[in-house]
């Protein structure tokens, strides 16, 4: 549900006493008590602060501390240099484009999507939000826009209160679990009719303009598609739908995981990024007038290909996620591009010259939406203006060619941290940040004792 004037919020910049008032009123009338300031951190999980609606509606200033965009999955913190050791605040500015409904509050209830601001001014460098404009931004100066089309895999669970077992399959109408077999499946689709119609509910509210949905290769696996648009604007949606998708979830008995790799034995689950760029007339620049390919496609593909293996700990962030890339899966090994070709990390798909573009098929489900899309295009823009030239088109098995991707977490955080490309494409403070992190997080990993050492070493060691 959104709010009932037309078009939007956006308009307003809560600095008018009209616009604030008219605000107000609407949140007095439709019993609104409190407002989800929120943003996604590093892990692309909402972080944030409930604030009065009549605070909200006001204009109140909102502040957090620095260091929460970057907050690990742990909870901890990193100690780096590059974060001050005086955690200083910065400012929470809504984008009142988001302002929406709430539709999994139990009461009447708001939320906003929200940039992080430093205190001089400038966009906090740790926020993935901030980020994803900084890249936008370097195309608009160029009198480019580039346009994002996210397509995200995700499970459904039954209820999990052990993390030391595995996840199970729910029951459906049925009264059963679903056992395999159900890929593209409509009748397994109906099965947890419940959950899905009240998702459906929650993402039209939210604004999320979701196109074909489907069931997956996995066990209760499902992929939604978003519909192409602004990049920031779909990185909002794909956070906020994942958000969604949890709490509705959690309403029906149910975990939406989206881990890249969850289940022992079923598929990964990734996020498939389609992209092109047009130009202030709106033209597609990866077509000629003739409808051919342009140099500037095949350059944004070399782009691609020369920077994306040091942005791997972008597209795959935890150790989970490179279980994904198994040969043989559709999830790639390399960088290698082909024309209609899912054994290839780069898809061209088959398309009029209005819609040519490149899939990118390297971002797991677990990918922040913001720094995925991020990673993606500032590769593309690099190489467009570095003129970088690809490889040719594989044919094809692309699982046959060289790796050419770090194969684990380790090997793609030693990759980011001694690259050239990363520091100039994301920036040096966010990458340093960033590498700080996963660190840390990695360390906190390393003190776990999993369930194969107990089931192999125990008893024969």
């Amino acid at each position: 549900m959104t709010l009932p004037v037309s078009p939007s919020w956006s308009h307003l910049k809560l600095s008018q006493d009209a616009d604030r008032a008219q605000l107000a009123a609407h949140f007095k009338a439709s019993g609104v008590r409190d407002v989800e300031c929120l943003f996604a951190d590093v892990t692309g999980y909402p972080r944030g602060k409930l604030m009065p609606a009549a605070s909200f509606a006001a204009g109140s200033e909102l502040r957090i501390c620095q260091a929460i965009p970057m907050q690990c999955v742990t909870g901890e913190y990193s100690y780096d240099p590059v974060f001050p050791d005086s955690d200083p605040d910065v400012r929470l500015v809504p984008d009142l484009a988001t302002l929406k409904r709430s539709p999994w509050a139990s009461t009447p209830r708001y939320l906003a999507v929200h940039d992080a601001y430093e205190m001089d001014g400038s966009l906090c460098e740790f926020a993935p939000r901030s980020v994803l404009k900084n890249v936008v931004a370097r195309y608009t100066a160029k009198g480019l826009t580039p346009v994002v089309a996210p397509e995200i895999e995700f499970y459904l669970t039954a209820a999990m209160s052990d993390p030391a077992q595995p996840l199970a399959s729910p029951l459906g109408k049925g009264g059963r679990p679903e056992v395999g077999q159900s890929a593209f499946s409509l009748n397994a689709l109906n099965e947890l009719a419940p959950f899905w119609d009240a998702f459906h509910v929650a993402i039209d509210g939210l604004g999320i303009r979701a196109d074909t949905w489907l069931h997956e290769v996995g066990e209760n696996q499902y992929e939604i598609n978003l519909l192409h648009g602004d990049p920031v604007a779909v990185a909002d949606q794909a956070f906020l739908f994942k958000t969604a998708a949890r709490e509705i979830a959690l309403q029906h008995g149910l975990n939406a995981v989206f881990m890249a790799k969850p289940i022992a034995g079923q598929a990964g689950s990734s996020m498939h990024l389609h992209q092109s760029v047009v130009d202030a007339q709106g033209r597609n620049v990866f077509s000629n007038a003739d409808g051919s390919a342009s140099e500037t496609f095949f350059h944004y593909l070399g782009g691609l290909q020369s920077c994306t293996p040091d942005l791997m700990l972008i597209y795959a962030p935890t150790v989970n996620s490179y279980r994904r890339y198994v040969a043989g899966s559709q999830a790639p090994t390399n960088v290698q591009w082909g024309y209609d070709n899912r054994t290839a990390g780069l898809r061209v798909p088959v398309s009029a010259p209005v819609a040519r573009r490149v899939e990118n098929r390297l971002a797991g489900a677990d990918a922040n939406p913001y720094l995925a899309m991020a990673a993606t295009l500032a590769a593309g823009l690099a190489g467009m203006e570095d003129k970088v030239q690809p490889t040719a088109p594989v044919e094809g098995n692309g699982y046959a060619q060289a790796r050419g991707l770090p194969r684990t977490f380790d090997t793609a955080h030693e990759q980011m941290a001694s690259s050239e490309h990363a520091p100039r494409l994301l920036g040096e403070r966010f990458v340093r940040g960033y590498l700080a992190v996963k660190a840390l997080e990695h360390y906190h990993y390393l003190n776990e004792i999993s369930a194969w050492e107990r089931r192999y070493l125990l008893p024969q060691v």
